[in-house]
């Protein structure tokens, strides 16, 4: 698969693999190291404490730094600084260098909690995720989505190691910005992010998907959280699928699109080599609420569940009409009920010019700046 992914560090995770440069302690000008909080592909995330005001912050480093990874380290710091003021956004804080090495480094809001995979590993021999909890979980994803929408951001990873969860649950952050494309650039678009929770337009190569690819991926996080965390599209395989592969896992749960159900289905680049395949029986079949029945998910949540993981992303929910859904009507937490003040954003701290990357959309500092917040 061509798709852009990499391993997820959460904020309070410790990946597991060899060693990387990036959780030895060290020291710059205004942090002081307090822990290691997860390790991957990319280097380290560490909790930190500014010396000069005690806040407690995550920082993201870099094991070997390279013109691409410094680049996309820029980038996503870009993002971040173009989702400031969204409560369900992780925040962003500075881009700092190392008075010493010269490296980068990335300067986030920390949370002190784990990321919604692993929230879900720790209840998975209770009793699953009761549907108002996962209701209240959904309405504060959407509404942090609908927000990144509006500032022309697309996550394209949305899954639940990306999703920060804090405060037994009350507090809920969508972290992990780099593989974020903005749609102020013209497509044609390249696959980014992790095969389980990609839309199918996005498998099946379509060069012009948009925005609801995530709400494609938040419709997979909804059915694995009321799964007790089983991925809904996951045979329990290798995290490594080929695009007809997952495809497969798609059509097997929600049945085969076709020019009927999904007008232009037929010309997307991968189709004819989906439809040679032999397919899984029943795939005319939609099963989705086999897997979710009454007792499990009520009329009203099902309809959101089953707008969301629609093939056809002209007929998907958008992020904005999915709150204003009536399943959303039934109380919420009072904290998520306040739209919160939009916070003044940051001003980067350090911007080192960035090398040229070879099919990967730029997203111009300069632009982020001219943005509102």
């Amino acid at each position: 698969m061509a798709a852009r992914k990499r391993p997820a560090a959460g904020h309070a995770t410790t990946a597991q693999g060899s060693a990387t440069q990036g959780c030895k302690r060290s020291r710059t000008d205004e942090y002081d190291d307090l822990a290691c909080l997860g390790e991957g592909g990319f280097g380290a995330v560490v909790m930190a404490r500014n010396r000069a005001t005690g806040k407690t912050v995550a920082i993201k480093r870099l094991s070997t730094p390279s013109a691409t990874s410094v680049a996309d380290l820029q980038r996503e710091a870009g993002f971040l600084r173009a989702c400031s003021g969204n409560p369900y956004v992780v925040g962003f804080e500075a881009l700092v260098v190392h008075p010493a090495t010269g490296r980068l480094s990335l300067v986030m809001e920390h949370v002190a909690g784990p990321n919604l995979h692993y929230f879900l590993w720790d209840r998975r021999h209770g009793q699953p995720m009761p549907e108002s909890t996962v209701r209240a979980f959904m309405w504060k994803l959407l509404t942090g989505v609908k927000m990144m929408h509006a500032r022309h951001v697309v996550h394209r990873d949305i899954k639940p190691a990306n999703i920060l969860v804090g405060r037994d649950g009350d507090l809920v952050k969508i972290c992990d910005v780099g593989l974020a494309v903005s749609v102020v650039e013209p497509p044609p678009y390249t696959q980014a992010g992790t095969p389980f929770y990609m839309a199918p337009e996005m498998l099946l190569q379509k060069p012009d998907y948009d925005a609801l690819v995530d709400t494609w991926s938040l419709g997979c996080v909804m059915a694995e959280m009321l799964a007790g965390g089983k991925a809904l599209f996951s045979r329990g395989e290798d995290d490594y699928v080929d695009e007809i592969s997952q495809l497969w896992n798609i059509i097997r749960v929600l049945g085969m699109p076709d020019e009927r159900t999904w007008p232009g289905f037929d010309s997307l680049p991968l189709a004819m080599a989906l439809q040679l395949l032999p397919l899984p029986a029943g795939h005319e079949h939609n099963r989705l609420r086999d897997l979710f029945p009454e007792e499990k998910l009520s009329h009203e949540g099902f309809q959101v569940l089953q707008g969301l993981l629609t093939c056809n992303p002209d007929k998907r929910l958008t992020a904005a009409k999915a709150l204003k859904h009536p399943w959303f009507a039934a109380p919420r937490p009072a904290a998520a009920a306040v739209a919160l003040p939009r916070k003044k954003a940051t001003p980067l701290s350090f911007i080192p010019p960035a090398a040229p990357e070879k099919n990967v959309l730029k997203n111009p500092v300069a632009m982020w700046n001219a943005q509102p917040v």
